[in-house]
């Protein structure tokens, strides 16, 4: 996140910060099959944390990026 003052990040830095947090999903759940992942609270909350960080991420591209690349929900 940018502090007040900061200049704002370029679009390409979240898109590259949502890959990240994809990964990071991809490693909390790997070998879980559903029960084992609802089994466990930590890997739980990770994805979720996870998936809200994308979202804030996504939030982050400019309109005219989305617009570029509608096949990209």
């Amino acid at each position: 996140m940018s502090e007040p003052g900061d200049a704002p990040r370029d679009w390409h830095f979240h898109v590259e910060d949502m890959i990240g947090f994809c990964e990071r999903l991809l490693d909390c759940t790997a070998g879980l099959d559903k029960a084992a992942f609802v089994a466990s609270p930590m890997a739980y909350d990770a994805t979720l944390r996870n998936l809200e960080l994308i979202g804030e991420a996504a939030a982050r591209i400019p309109e005219t990026v989305r617009n570029c690349h509608s096949e990209i929900p």
